[in-house]
């Protein structure tokens, strides 16, 4: 099990409907993270810089490379493009963090 990071941007404003969103989390993509064996995923906002940072354990990180093909993972970045930064083709603008401390 390996823990990832990695940071994005929320667009001013749109703090309330972030959570809505992920409060709603369609259940298809949901599976579709665990079965890239993804778990204890959260994102965390810093409401000064509307930063968000999220960290999740993957059974194997490769698997993640895998998901921006897959039409559910597609369909979600469309629908949360126009609240944060994304790329050309809606994935968001996604900066891996490295991990300088850990505390088991």
């Amino acid at each position: 099990m390996e823990r990832v990071a990695f940071k994005m941007q929320l667009h001013k404003g749109f703090e309330a409907e972030y959570q809505i969103r992920h409060d709603e989390l369609w259940p298809e993509l949901a599976e579709l993270l665990k079965k890239a064996g993804i778990s204890e995923y959260s994102i965390f906002l810093d409401p000064s810089t509307n930063s968000l940072f999220g960290v999740l354990k993957a059974d194997d990180p490769k698997n993640l490379h895998n998901l921006p093909q897959q039409e559910v993972m597609q369909r979600w970045w469309k629908y949360m493009a126009d609240i944060m930064e994304s790329n050309p083709d809606n994935s968001p603008v996604s900066v891996p963090l490295k991990e300088v401390f850990y505390l088991p």
